[in-house]
């Protein structure tokens, strides 16, 4: 029987107030409705474009019952959102997506790991680190590799490299011998990722692959088209919707991957929310991902993701504002008729916070690509 679409002027809510949350209400009032948003957070991004803030804590009683009673549907910003939460609002009533299920499943890398390789999909070797004990064995099939910790993870924070056992123990006990993962190094020649979105329908639309470049852990510049071939692009796409049909997932996922040497594809990890390798759809396809976040939430069939030209997205962080906290030059960049600057309208520049990006749109890659890197010589 056909799902009955929210239409608007319905009201939908949002956990979380970041800068994911601020585009989400963006393209959701551009489309008629109104939102609400959760986030403990005063100065909350999302808070400046939403109808209502609830300035508390995600699990909240009060702000809960809010959520269930004013919202035809709730969605996340990010995954170390309570999952509880989201499954309390779903007993009520309310349609949540994605679901707290799979929220749970991607905030902790050993539920996660087990899970894409339960799905048939392959994944860097890895070892699960519950405690100091399950280091004393041998190691060799995981080295080098990389120590996370399972949860709270991002953005290169609570990771550790190491070659031995004794780097491990010491990274351990640094990381507070919370449980981790143990993910042997593979000999990379990309990393791509994959924005999947997915309607209670199982009607799928996916982006085009990004080309993600990292510096210090953190995303730096993303180049879309990325520079694979067409069999390692559709490759991809087929593994992400694999992943995403496996989890029965609704709403925008991002699945990122690592291309190895030898052209085979592994699985990183997922995101169960739009994400900052997807912030390109903005100008540069016909639907943006947070567009497709409103779409699939509400029971509309996702928009179109094809890609209208090349373009390459920089992330800008608070290390390019100026030590007295003046704003980077923007002149050059906002003069440049094929750039697009958004800004996340926080109130505090900080050493490797997300301030905002740009994307340049033009005929090929490597005319984008070189334009972005001049534009960043201008800040």
């Amino acid at each position: 029987m056909p799902v009955k679409p929210i239409l608007p002027p319905a009201m939908l809510g949002i956990l979380g107030g970041g800068q994911l949350g601020r585009m989400f209400a963006m393209a959701a009032k551009t489309m008629g409705y109104s939102v609400t948003v959760l986030d403990p957070d005063p100065n909350a991004p999302a808070a400046e474009i939403a109808d209502i803030h609830l300035c508390k804590p995600y699990t909240d009683p009060e702000a809960l019952a809010a959520l269930a009673g004013q919202c035809a549907a709730v969605t996340t910003e990010f995954e170390n959102v309570n999952a509880e939460s989201m499954r309390w609002l779903a007993a009520q009533g309310v349609k949540v997506s994605p679901s707290g299920d799979s929220v749970a499943i991607a905030q902790d890398r050993m539920k996660e790991k087990n899970f894409i390789r339960d799905a048939g999909l392959a994944t860097a070797p890895f070892l699960v680190i519950a405690n100091s004990g399950d280091l004393e064995q041998d190691l060799t099939p995981y080295l080098p590799g990389i120590l996370k910790t399972a949860r709270n993870g991002y953005d290169g924070k609570g990771q550790a490299r190491i070659n031995n056992l004794e780097e491990a123990r010491y990274a351990l006990s640094e990381l507070k011998h919370q449980p981790c993962v143990l993910e042997k190094m593979l000999p990379l020649k990309a990393e791509v990722s994959v924005i999947v979105a997915r309607s209670a329908a199982n009607e799928i639309a996916c982006f085009p692959p990004a080309e993600n470049i990292h510096t210090n852990g953190i995303l730096d510049i993303s180049i879309v088209p990325a520079r694979i071939s067409a069999e390692i692009t559709e490759r991809a796409r087929s593994m992400a919707i694999q992943l995403v049909e496996k989890l029965d997932y609704i709403g925008v996922i991002a699945v990122e991957f690592f291309v190895l040497e030898d052209d085979s594809l592994v699985i990183n990890e997922m995101a169960p929310r739009p994400h900052n390798s997807g912030h390109y759809t903005l100008d540069a396809t016909l639907s943006s991902q947070f567009e497709q976040q409103v779409r699939t939430m509400c029971g509309l069939y996702p928009g179109k993701p094809d890609l209208h030209t090349p373009v390459v997205m920089v992330n800008l962080l608070g290390d390019v504002w100026h030590d007295d906290g003046s704003d980077p030059h923007w002149e050059v960049m906002l003069t440049a008729p094929n750039t697009k600057l958004h800004l996340y309208g926080k109130k505090e520049a900080r050493a490797g916070r997300k301030m905002g990006h740009y994307n340049v749109l033009a005929s090929n890659v490597d005319a984008a690509l070189e334009q972005a890197l001049a534009l960043k010589e201008t800040l």
